[in-house]
């Protein structure tokens, strides 16, 4: 131990009332301590001599840390530590790892970390159990000396090797592959504007749900932003070959024209096809920006109010996928935009500056559509409102809606006796 000298003018200093008198005066240490291990021996002295763990007085405890760590300077988690190991062990050691104390041997040296990396740089980084198995091979099969001490090395280890070795880590040998986002140039991140006129649609898909490790049929949900014109749709499966084409036929649908399509960041929409399809109508394709939630709102809302509602949370098989699509063209379709009243917001201005939303108005989608100004501009060539008037008015809302919920019961009576 080298050799420590302490030069302290606090032998006079034996009670709390002197430190409290000490440290108002804020006197000067006449302190020198040559080394970690003389000041660690101070504090113990200072702990024993005031008697720290038998005071009865939280006060009168920090007095006596305020007074050691004006002395020498530590911080004050530190002394709290250094506090709680003298209660535990009685004594106050520190650590002297670069002196050879509490310091394992060395098992894997320079040369096994460079076969290491050799090894890794060979076979292109694989995992740790491969890893183990080749240089182990090197050693047992092929009879490479070299390997012989690393050949017994464990898989976890090589883990520890490869993250926290300098000579791993160095320039020549750094390695770092990193998880890369797929890009995917199609669609544009923003947030629909429609600015009072229809044609700007939102679109989502919902699942039935799994049965026994079994997909079941995908719903698809397309709303308008302005007027809230839903049309809806089921495929077997999520994937192009079903979407496209059920996507097209309901775009088709709509009365009016298409300006924008916007969808989440699913691939099942985020793709060359679709975009194709998009393309062909001379529409814009954006796609929900991270972070933000309610890009895509509206729609998510209507997957609650509208298909878990009327079709459940429970597994739709895919084989019923046509039937339930017929009965979404015959009956829903219609039923949701001649026939549902939704609710309309409208942004009031509060004196503060913020923005209310207030549903006071309350119609059909199609009523929605008529009374936009100069509405008719908005209708696709060849369709006009006294053809629309025709379906809307061919029944009452409630005879409508009596019909659809014969027929849907009908339809799953049917799907559960014959499938």
């Amino acid at each position: 131990m080298p050799n420590t000298i302490i030069t302290m003018g606090d032998s006079h200093i034996t009670t709390i009332e002197q430190i409290k008198s000490f440290l108002q005066l804020d006197q000067q240490f006449e302190f020198a301590i040559a080394d970690k291990r003389a000041r660690y021996q101070w504090i113990e002295e200072a702990l024993r001599k005031f008697r720290y763990h038998r005071l009865k007085t939280k006060k009168e405890r920090s007095i006596v840390c305020k007074y050691i760590r004006t002395a020498t300077g530590i911080s004050k988690a530190q002394l709290k530590r250094l506090i709680r190991k003298h209660k535990k062990c009685g004594k106050l050691i520190p650590n002297y790892t670069h002196l050879g104390q509490h310091k394992f041997k060395v098992k894997f040296g320079p040369t096994d970390i460079a076969l290491l990396i050799t090894t890794d740089y060979a076979h292109g980084h694989l995992n740790g159990r491969t890893t183990q198995e080749i240089r182990k091979r090197e050693y047992e099969v092929f009879h490479h000396e070299a390997y012989k001490n690393i050949s017994c090395i464990s898989s976890s280890h090589i883990y520890n090797l490869r993250g926290g070795n300098r000579q791993y880590n160095s320039s020549e040998a750094k390695w770092v592959a990193r998880t890369k986002a797929t890009q995917v140039n199609i669609g544009i991140r923003a947030k629909p504007h429609p600015h009072g006129k229809p044609g700007y649609l939102r679109v989502d898909t919902v699942h039935s749900g799994d049965k026994c490790g079994v997909k079941g049929a995908y719903h698809i949900n397309i709303v308008d932003e302005v007027t809230q014109w839903e049309m809806l749709a089921i495929v077997p499966a999520i994937s192009e070959h079903f979407l496209a084409p059920v996507v097209e036929t309901l775009i088709g649908l709509y009365p009016f024209m298409i300006h924008e399509f916007h969808s989440d960041n699913g691939s099942e929409f985020v793709n060359h096809v679709v975009a194709k399809l998009i393309a062909k109508l001379y529409a814009r394709f954006t796609k929900s920006r991270a972070r933000h939630t309610n890009d895509n709102a509206l729609v998510e809302s209507k997957n609650g109010s509208i298909i878990r509602k009327h079709y459940g949370h429970w597994h739709i098989p895919a084989s019923w996928a046509p039937f339930i699509d017929e009965f979404n063209r015959m009956y829903m379709n219609i039923y949701l935009n001649y026939h549902r009243p939704c609710a309309y917001a409208e942004d009031e201005v509060m004196p503060d500056g913020k923005v209310k939303k207030k549903y006071t108005l309350c119609m059909t989608p199609y009523d929605r559509l008529k009374s936009l100004p100069n509405a008719q501009r908005y209708l696709k060539p060849g369709i006009t409102f006294e053809q629309l008037d025709k379906i809307a008015l061919a029944k009452s809302d409630n005879g409508f809606a009596g019909e659809m919920r014969k027929a849907k019961a009908a339809l799953f009576e049917k799907l559960r006796k014959n499938f």
